[in-house]
């Protein structure tokens, strides 16, 4: 497989007139692989060249889809960076990537919920310099928990995940729809929605809008099937109707990143009728586990040809080579294996694992073990909780919006801390209670749990 026409033959081969991408309108293959060599024809014309360097900076469009294939088909190393970062942020990544060239996307006006843009592409010449390693593709983690990883992926690498999904029970097949929640920016709606929908010949859809109404819309627009690829967030959002629209082309839907509480899970089942699945990954290395049918809730399989194991309660997974790109993280990759820096426990005769948190999430209080990650998920279960982070220091501490923002905080801390003690012990429970307006998300959905971060949230005293 040649450093650039792996794109040709894993992503854009198919029928010419097959519906293959839907972002506000459709393109079949021949109008996609037409997009892709008038964007080729620019880069080059800016001066990228097969080995060179590219930083995309866009929104979800299909200006990015175009430009990334594009920078792959000639041979450029592509890196990806969120249209949501600030001024400040961006400049930080390109300092670290250096790119030789970066293409941004100018958004034309839509709206906070837009799940895609028109975009106005700007190709410029930057500063930077060729490629230094075979890395087909350069993402910063989500920095979630600290500052972000440079992570690396070969095309090798990609290629091993798309086979690694086409062997998985439950996941769209050629003919059908991927109804694309996430953001393709990041590994999940990138390999898992974009990169295998054109694998597999399922066409990716990108709703106009991330509402219940609008990812309807999507559903409903076509009579063959749909999948719903998505995370926690978008899940609570389907959820939270008290009736859900009919939509019998909906066999299902997968969700990404943390686990969904069972109550939650147990709502948007109960309103839609379809299985509701969970996968576990992780940038560096894309899809590791699943249960998309939910047979084994909260256990996951490994995905094939995966090796998963638990080495001093943390989960590990082995890879031919080191995902991270310099002096990133040089101590998550250790013989051949990927510390996750998630807590887990494998069944040695099944092979199925359960993941129990992050790492940090178990701490020790007057010599009594707490998970924080249950603290947190009793905390978002109350009624008068929106979201809940949980972190430890010195004592557990919990930062919370309320499901109704104007009520008044001290009732609100009093409310919870009375629904604590009829779910927790006593040495569960956090010590400090902030109630703030809003938590701190990734560009992905996740909530932060860097602690600098919370703080500035912070701009009543905490209730103790």
């Amino acid at each position: 497989m040649s450093a650039a026409g792996w794109v040709d033959e894993l992503l854009l081969a198919g029928p010419d007139d097959a519906a293959c991408v839907t972002l506000g309108r459709s393109l079949t293959r021949a109008q996609l692989r037409q997009a892709v060599s008038e964007r080729q024809e620019a880069l080059h014309a800016a001066g990228l060249r097969a080995g060179g360097t590219v930083a995309l900076r866009m929104p979800p469009s299909l200006a990015f889809v175009a430009n990334l294939l594009a920078a792959w088909r000639i041979g450029a190393q592509a890196s990806l960076l969120d249209h949501r970062l600030t001024p400040y942020e961006v400049d930080n990544a390109l300092a670290r990537l250096a790119p030789q060239v970066v293409v941004a996307g100018q958004a034309a006006p839509g709206g906070a919920l837009r799940a895609f843009a028109e975009v106005t592409e700007t190709v410029t010449k930057h500063p930077g310099a060729p490629a230094a390693t075979a890395h087909a593709l350069i993402q910063l983690s989500s920095g979630s928990t600290g500052p972000s990883k440079v992570i690396g992926r070969t095309a090798q690498s990609l290629a091993a995940e798309l086979d690694r999904y086409s062997r998985i029970d439950g996941v769209p097949r050629a003919g059908e729809r991927i109804v694309l929640l996430a953001s393709m920016v990041h590994v999940l709606g990138l390999v898992g929605g974009l990169m295998y929908g054109l694998h597999t010949g399922a066409e990716l859809v990108v709703p106009e809008r991330l509402t219940v109404d609008a990812i309807a819309d999507a559903i409903t627009a076509r009579p063959n099937p749909a999948t719903l690829i998505g995370v926690p967030f978008h899940i609570e959002l389907l959820a939270s109707v008290t009736t859900a629209p009919p939509l019998p082309q909906l066999i299902g839907m997968t969700t990404g990143g943390e686990l969904v509480r069972a109550e939650v899970h147990e709502r948007f089942v109960d309103r839609y009728g379809v299985r509701l699945g969970n996968m576990y990954g992780m940038t560096e290395v894309g899809v590791i586990a699943t249960d998309l049918f939910a047979r084994h809730r909260p256990e996951l399989t490994p995905a094939p040809g995966l090796r998963v194991s638990e080495v001093g309660g943390e989960l590990r997974v082995a890879l031919p080579e080191s995902p991270y790109v310099g002096a990133s993280a040089p101590d998550r990759f250790v013989d051949g294996w990927l510390l996750t820096r998630d807590a887990g426990a494998v069944d040695p005769d099944t092979g199925r694992f359960r993941v129990l948190g992050r790492l940090d999430s178990q701490v020790s209080v007057g010599g009594l073990k707490v998970d924080l990650t249950e603290v947190e998920h009793t905390l978002a279960a109350l009624p008068e909780v929106a979201s809940a982070v949980v972190l430890h220091d010195g004592a557990i501490e919990a930062y919370v919006v309320p499901a109704d923002p104007g009520a008044d905080r001290e009732k609100v801390a009093e409310a919870i801390r009375a629904g604590l003690a009829e779910r927790l012990a006593a040495f569960k429970r956090p010590r400090t209670l902030h109630v703030v307006d809003a938590l701190p998300r990734t560009a992905t959905g996740k909530l932060v749990r860097d602690r600098a971060a919370l703080r500035t949230t912070v701009s009543a005293p905490a209730v103790s």
